[in-house]
């Protein structure tokens, strides 16, 4: 038989326009030389499903799709709650040997927030705004994003408000403000969306802010919620200037909160950084039950801010703590002056939220020290006084500070707690245990700079194993589901997901 002829197409595999913005790990600092560490807390989770999606498509992730501290964040670590609303939140901190450096101490903070009843949420209203430019055009964007807006349909009440923008190549009101118990008129109003055209993204944000504007509702809950796959690309693209109308438009109290979806073309850098400028909180769905997570089980959080401008500070004492690195939170880093300056924005904390900090440090005379000293500087200058916190306190680690604002006011709070050496514990509790076990994970995603050679990711699976606990909802369990993977996709030299554009 004639062979038969060569097709006259060729299919190109689809090009791979991912964006994430580029991230270099923190460094190791001398205590010496800079004793300050201060950096904005961190409630977004969207790294944790955006890498749980590649790895299930059997792909790891690029590297800087991992940012660490949102995988260690998507996790409840059962910390005690502030006794009263008082205090927005209760801080708690632990000291114990690092896992994977037995010369190491692993010093974990975590500031958890007070909850409230979902029947006890003020009046919320909500822009639904909704990217439907023909990129959404796949079963992992608009469906999904219908299935997950129709369950927070659910939860809406009579006294909430919920409208509903859609953009593509030009924006429009799809539902004006409607009482959230007319559930059967907005379930109608997602299910008519179609998508088609280009994406006009700052025409959809303008128009969403002014429709909160209309509806809005002093002393309640204000907030857009932004759900697209990022690809702006007509009208007010550009990312800078997206930035600069969220920063102006976060003055008037309506937060705004990202929601992503997709592959291929997911502009992360983008969904991420505008949560931040905008007061809100940046989550990815790449699924029902992600959906449900965030729109259902923590819809408070996801809702309701408690406190505002939370920056952390921490002042290590020279004479016991030679080395700290902070692990994750890199693009949340501040300077030193911005923690007692209230015109700094940082961020916020949602009801019921926990937010955990880890710092890996190496003690004076441990032996486990990684930067030499230098010649000449304030270490090495023999006869110098040592600084105060030495003087009067040989047992201080470190004073931990925190500032935050009550919701509506301006002037910051300030909560110091100083942190003992004899506070090192000879074992991790099985809270610090699991997030050290993520902390590990995210380090070895991004190529294993600080992880142990000796520890890896059978020290990773063992670690999480060991602190898997009750486990009720099943997120720890599926994580160790994610471990062995991408154990196994690096074992195999596992292709890292497509070409994805890192963000300078």
């Amino acid at each position: 038989m004639p062979a038969a002829a060569e097709p006259a197409y060729r299919a190109e595999p689809p090009v791979n326009t991912e964006r994430y913005a580029k991230i270099e790990a923190n460094p190791i600092h001398r205590v010496a030389e800079q004793p300050v560490s201060t950096f904005s807390i961190d409630v977004d989770t969207g790294s944790y499903a955006n890498v749980r999606r590649m790895l299930a498509a059997g792909e790891l992730p690029p590297k800087d799709a991992v940012r660490v501290e949102e995988l260690v964040n998507y996790f409840d670590y059962g910390y005690p709650r502030p006794d009263s609303k008082d205090t927005p939140f209760k801080v708690s901190t632990e000291l114990a040997p690092a896992p994977w450096n037995a010369k190491h101490v692993l010093m974990q903070i975590g500031i958890q927030g007070y909850d409230v009843d979902k029947a006890e949420l003020p009046p919320a209203n909500l822009v639904l705004l909704i990217d439907t430019s023909g990129s959404m055009d796949e079963p992992d964007k608009l469906p999904l994003l219908k299935r997950a807006f129709a369950q927070l349909a659910t939860q809406l009440r009579a006294q909430d408000r919920v409208s509903i923008v859609a953009y593509a190549g030009s924006a429009g009101l799809v539902l004006p403000p409607t009482a959230g118990d007319r559930g059967a008129e907005i379930l109608d109003a997602l299910e008519r969306l179609q998508a088609g055209g280009s994406t006009n993204g700052g025409e959809g944000i303008q128009l969403a802010y002014a429709t909160a504007r209309q509806a809005f509702i002093e002393g309640g809950i204000n907030r857009v919620l932004l759900a697209t796959d990022g690809d702006f690309n007509v009208g007010v693209s550009d990312q800078s200037a997206l930035e600069t109308l969220v920063a102006d438009q976060r003055k008037s109290g309506i937060a705004l909160s990202t929601l992503g979806f997709g592959t291929g073309n997911y502009n992360d850098a983008m969904a991420e950084q505008l949560a931040d400028i905008g007061n809100g909180n940046h989550a990815y769905i790449d699924s029902a039950l992600e959906a449900q997570k965030v729109l259902i089980e923590e819809l408070g959080s996801t809702l309701m801010t408690i406190a505002g401008d939370v920056k952390v500070q921490v002042e290590f004492n020279p004479a016991v703590v030679a080395e700290y690195r902070l692990i994750g939170y890199e693009n949340r880093v501040l300077k030193r002056e911005d923690f007692n300056n209230d015109r700094v924005d940082a961020g916020e904390i949602g009801a019921g939220h926990d937010v955990t900090a880890l710092y890996e440090l190496a003690l004076v005379g441990s032996g486990g020290e990684s930067v030499d000293p230098l010649r000449y500087g304030k270490d090495a200058q023999a006869g110098e006084a040592k600084p105060a916190a030495a003087q009067g306190k040989p047992d201080e680690l470190a004073l931990l500070r925190l500032r935050y604002k009550r919701p509506g006011e301006n002037d910051s709070r300030l909560i110091e707690t100083p942190m003992l050496r004899r506070g090192i514990a000879t074992e991790p509790s099985e809270r610090m245990r699991f997030a050290a076990a993520v902390a590990g994970f995210g380090d070895l995603l991004r190529g294993g700079t600080y992880v142990e050679q000796n520890f890896g990711w059978d020290g990773v699976i063992g670690l999480a194993r060991s602190a898997r606990g009750d486990d009720r909802n099943g997120y720890r369990g599926e994580f160790l589901q994610l471990a062995q993977t991408a154990r196994g996709l690096q074992a195999k030299g596992g292709a890292t997901k497509g070409a994805a554009v890192a963000e300078e």
